[in-house]
């Protein structure tokens, strides 16, 4: 066993250095391991779904979200940021489609090669361990768009997307639109209009083999909540502009369909 996973809960700080909750839980309900990822702002907890958001099979998805993954395969080879599980990745190489993924959870990375996907990298999204100009397609779905924090972190982010892209490539990002959201877990409102946040922390909590309940916190995620509007300011001085906007049944998650051009031309 790793450092990681034989410590038990007690030395709060180093475990948040280092712990890697998420990951942990796809890890182990891939391997059939018992364990609980919960969702925590102070007192209030939510069910972290692991199986449903990360393991779900596709005969289980919104028409929206195969339509997404369609358009995609048509501008491979395809980087999905923030991959997890790999359970997009698999429904592409299963079409024969090409793609790599990328995670900052080592964890979610080794399930995801477990499952049998062996193209995925371990890193930071704003910085991403791939060569320029090597993808026609980004796909960054599960709302990571919003750990930029404001709309200048999105706008840096969305640079780092064209800088892995090719000329005339493809995006497509999703978010909460808060301008149709009357609450979610970790929901704090923002003064300005299309604006809010999202705070929360992931715990994962498993009984180890000596017996004893070990339990990995990880750090307070920031997510900043934007509609398309807000969206559309994001992409100013970036070579992104906003092609589509899809929702399913009116629901205040949308993904957006960015299609890439050179900041001169427009």
């Amino acid at each position: 066993m790793d450092r990681e996973r034989t410590r038990p809960a007690g030395d709060r700080d180093e475990m948040r250095a280092v712990a890697d909750p998420l990951g942990r839980a796809m890890l182990a309900h891939h391997r059939d391991e018992p364990g609980e990822l919960v969702y925590r702002d102070g007192a209030a907890t939510q069910d972290g779904n692991v199986e449903s958001f990360y393991f779900s099979s596709s005969e289980s998805w919104d028409r929206t979200t195969i339509e997404v993954l369609e358009r995609l395969s048509d501008h491979e080879p395809i980087l999905d940021v923030g991959c997890g599980a790999g359970n997009h990745l698999l429904w592409w190489a299963d079409r024969g489609v090409r793609a790599v993924g990328v995670d900052a959870s080592p964890n979610a990375v080794l399930t995801a090669r477990q499952r049998g996907f062996e193209a995925t990298l371990v890193g930071d999204m704003f910085s991403l361990p791939v060569p320029t100009g090597a993808f026609g397609a980004v796909h960054a779905v599960g709302t990571q768009l919003g750990l930029g924090g404001s709309l200048a972190g999105i706008r840096e982010l969305l640079r780092e997307f064209a800088r892995v892209t090719a000329d005339e490539a493809t995006a497509v990002v999703d978010n909460y639109d808060p301008t149709r959201l009357d609450e979610c877990f970790g929901y704090r409102s923002d003064p300005r209009e299309g604006i809010a946040h999202r705070c929360f922390h992931l715990e994962f909590e498993r009984n180890g083999a000596d017996g004893k309940r070990y339990r990995e916190i990880g750090r307070t995620l920031h997510f900043l909540l934007c509609s398309p509007a807000r969206l559309r300011e994001a992409t100013a001085e970036t070579p992104w502009r906003v092609r589509d906007v899809l929702r399913v049944d009116g629901d205040a998650r949308y993904r957006a369909v960015l299609e890439e051009a050179s900041i001169e031309s427009t």
